[in-house]
Parts: structure tokens; sequence; C-alpha cells
């Protein structure tokens, strides 16, 4: 894990024995800084993409990722025919579409409140 990140947590975490209030207050503003109506909002409309998909196709799609390894140059053609057909029924330019907007909903109202 890198330092840069998620620093409060691992320092509560390797250091039992010397936690101290200070380090709890900031890992507690944390967990409140985080926009969790958003991420539920976020989570919401993937799941709904990923629930379009049958059992097996959501079983073979999950097949080709981890075969690709994230490179599409380790699928033959035929297989990057099909990731292709997985992805399209899976609307992925609608779900960006979905989660950036509510990326400027939330940044609106940031706005307002300032």
């Amino acid at each position: 894990m890198s330092g840069r990140y998620h620093r409060a947590v691992t320092r509560a975490l390797t250091k039992p024995g010397k936690s101290s209030a200070k380090s709890h207050s900031k890992l507690g503003r944390t967990v409140r800084a985080v926009p969790w109506a958003t991420l539920l909002q976020g989570t919401v409309i993937v799941g709904r993409r990923w629930a379009a998909l049958s059992a097996k196709e959501r079983a073979r799609l999950g097949e080709l990722a981890r075969k690709s390894r994230g490179r599409l140059g380790n699928l033959s053609v035929r297989e990057r025919l099909e990731l292709r057909k997985l992805a399209h029924k899976l609307d992925i330019r609608g779900m960006g579409n979905e989660l950036m907007a509510l990326r400027r909903r939330r940044r609106s109202r940031r706005r307002r409140h300032r």
C-alpha cells in the first residue's frame, strides 16, 4: 500500500499500542468526508447495468477480463469481439454519463453551499 493513501488507517492498525485520540479523530473525519450517498448511487447505477447481463455473460466477461490482464492484445480477435459485444450490452458509455452526472450534481451542490 502506498504511503500516500489511507495513512491514518495504516498507522492506527499497525501501531495498536500507540493509538491516540488524534489518529482516531483524523480517521473519523476521513470516514465522514466520504460522500456515502453519492457512492451508493454510483453502486446502484453500476449494479443495474451489471444485472442486465445473464449469469453466463457475467461469468464470461470476468473470464475475458482475467485472461486479458487489462490488455486487449492478450485476447484473440474472436475474444475481443465477444468482449466488445458484452461491453456494448453493459452500455458503458451510458453508465459513464450517469456517473458523471452524479459528479456534476455533487460539485454544483458544493458551490451553492459555500
